[in-house]
């Protein structure tokens, strides 16, 4: 499975997980929002909207969906911080702010491309598993495909100041920020941390205009 492929999946598999209780109560503040629920509530809305346009024969502004519903349960900061490893703490403050834009932008262009293609999938999950502290933890689902063998999707979440976000997702055993690991660090080896995000633009910039 190519890296493309691989990112596609990932967010994806956030975009249809199933729908559960409400959580809107939680959402206000009476009581802790777990986060599998948040995920199950904010992405069921995601495909009311999805299903509900393909039945008035509207056309979805998906990139927008994504934008608004999926991208604020991610913690972009740190997981660009995760792909690039010992270079993170080499870049200015303004190097690291342009990186998590690009890797942002470069996320919400890969997912919307392919999101409409996903929207009847099935999700199963396991127990949620809660990690140090319980301010960690591993949200494990499996996403059905027909014909062939599911694929597990791994989320691991914090617990942050502004509630539970996503900063790493495992797919079939691969995690996302440690395969852009790689291709980061050899940007950063061949043209420097201003390199890496030149590379990243040109990339979102071919994206949008395809």
């Amino acid at each position: 499975m190519t890296l493309l492929k691989r990112s596609a999946w990932i967010l994806l598999a956030c975009l249809l997980l199933p729908g559960g209780w409400s959580v809107h109560a939680q959402l206000l503040g009476s009581f802790p929002v777990r986060p599998d629920a948040l995920m199950n509530t904010v992405t069921s809305e995601v495909l009311a909207v999805l299903k509900q346009d393909l039945a008035a024969g509207r056309r979805t502004d998906i990139a927008g969906l994504v934008e608004s519903k999926i991208l604020p349960l991610f913690d972009f900061r740190r997981m660009t911080s995760i792909a690039m490893g010992r270079n993170w703490p080499l870049a200015s403050p303004e190097q690291q702010a342009a990186l998590v834009v690009q890797f942002r932008m470069l996320l919400v262009r890969t997912y919307s491309a392919s999101l409409a293609q996903y929207r009847d999938r099935q999700i199963q999950y396991r127990p949620l598993q809660p990690g140090s502290a319980a301010t960690e933890v591993l949200v494990k689902s499996f996403v059905s495909r027909s014909g062939t063998e599911p694929v597990s999707i791994d989320y691991a979440m914090h617990d942050s100041p502004a509630g539970w976000k996503v900063f790493d997702v495992t797919i079939a055993g691969v995690s996302l920020v440690l395969n852009y690991r790689e291709t980061f660090a050899a940007e950063v080896r061949s043209g420097g941390i201003d390199g890496l995000i030149k590379a990243l633009s040109d990339k979102n910039r071919l994206n949008e205009a395809a």
